[in-house]
């Protein structure tokens, strides 16, 4: 019987209440991770009465002070350039809507594809990617610097709440889709970063294997997400015109089928009917394309999946040759137009001084961070320094150039 059939049938992992989902929302596939099969915390906690332990991982996400900071981190645009522009924190809630959506319709564990998607950007720099290059410029000689791998480290030591630990004490599944919700790690073509070596040293996370179905929709729907909303976000900052969507084979049909069903709208309808055509049309590609790949695989455990030797949560190669255009325009008339760069490279310089000037300054930093570094270990403190700067909003960022030189790059 195939995924479809399957999924028509109600049939999951097997018969019984015990095999619905964690909410009782409908039985799980037989590929979906199965909390009963959890390789559990790195400290054991007794389970909670209420709530799943990948809904216990979501909450912790969504309740963690990294979490907040994202609402004043960059996605494209500066904060300060206007209230509607995407944040960090924003773009994260748009992918775990997305992500919730592609979970329930390929049978998966919703709440444990939602932490994922809440966390991914957790270990984001100020300014976005252009904080992320300057930080890894600054680190080369102590392991370099990768969102990807701070956001690894922000829930597993950096977050200082708990009594009886440090960072969140996630779910092995949690930090396992955290690390590899893009592909295996170690391997032909792939390259851990330091710190995820570092910690997997201690806590094996399975790098060489790909991860659960929950963790690729968590990153198939950041794919969904971004391009969509630099859309919007391109559209309103002035980086191109209607007539430029024309260029573009999937939006000038999208724009083409709202124009004629709607010759009279005002602009600000036009641009949202293209974004929800261009979501809907990417989700139900993202749907087709892999319930074929999990049909032709027929996976009977998350650990098959995780051994398949290719993701299976994937677009067709007629949309990704279609997505492959848009994101080619979307560099060049967003990611590259002259404002955007500008203020990138101002952004760049900020995080650049502000880690030179900690490095060679303890005492610059807070009391808090200067008490606690690892002053006889110079790694140990460049990563001291990027954890630091990593945490700070574009606005604190502001503030403690400010604070600390003469004059601060204008980024308007």
């Amino acid at each position: 019987m195939s995924i479809n059939q399957r999924r028509k049938a109600g049939q999951g992992r097997a018969p019984g209440d015990a095999d619905r989902g964690p909410t009782g929302r409908g039985p799980l596939a037989a590929y979906a991770v199965d909390e009963r099969e959890s390789r559990g915390r790195p400290i054991q906690e007794a389970p909670s009465p209420t709530r799943s332990a990948y809904a216990r991982d979501r909450d912790r996400i969504l309740h963690s002070t990294a979490f907040r900071r994202l609402n004043y981190k960059t996605q494209v645009f500066v904060y300060h350039e206007g209230d509607h522009y995407r944040s960090r924190l924003t773009h994260s809630l748009e992918v775990a809507q997305i992500a919730r959506s592609l979970a329930r319709s390929l049978q998966v564990d919703e709440d444990l594809t939602e932490a994922l998607a809440l966390a991914h950007d957790l270990g984001h720099p100020p300014f976005g990617h252009a904080g992320e290059r300057a930080l890894d410029a600054a680190m080369q000689s102590a392991g370099g610097f990768d969102h990807n791998a701070q956001s690894l480290r922000v829930v597993t030591a950096l977050e200082k709440k708990y009594a009886s630990f440090d960072g969140l004490n996630l779910t092995w599944e949690t930090l396992e889709g955290l690390v590899k919700h893009n592909g295996p790690l170690v391997g032909e073509g792939a390259s851990a970063p330091e710190p995820v070596l570092a910690y997997c040293a201690e806590h094996d996370l399975d790098l060489a294997t790909f991860a659960s179905v929950e963790a690729q929709v968590a990153a198939l729907a950041d794919d969904i997400a971004y391009n969509n909303h630099d859309v919007d976000d391109g559209y309103r900052a002035g980086c191109f015109t209607f007539a430029d969507l024309y260029e573009v084979p999937i939006t000038a049909r999208l724009l083409a089928d709202v124009d004629a069903a709607y010759p009279r709208a005002e602009d600000t309808r036009r641009l949202y009917e293209v974004n929800r055509r261009l979501i809907t049309a990417m989700v139900n590609d993202a749907i087709a394309e892999s319930r074929a790949r999990l049909d032709a695989l027929r996976p009977e455990s998350a650990d098959d999946v995780r051994q398949a030797g290719r993701a299976v949560v994937a677009f067709s190669a007629g949309m990704q040759t279609e997505l492959n255009a848009l994101r080619a325009f979307l560099f060049t008339r967003v990611y590259r137009h002259p404002h955007v760069m500008r203020v990138m490279v101002a952004a760049e310089a900020v995080v650049t001084d502000l880690f030179h000037r900690y490095a060679n300054d303890m005492d610059a930093l807070p009391p808090e961070w200067s008490e606690q570094a690892p002053a006889h270990d110079a790694p140990a403190y460049a990563r001291h320094v990027a954890d630091f700067i990593a945490g700070m909003t574009d606005r604190y960022a502001f503030a403690e150039h400010r604070r600390l030189f003469d004059a601060t790059p204008d980024m308007r």
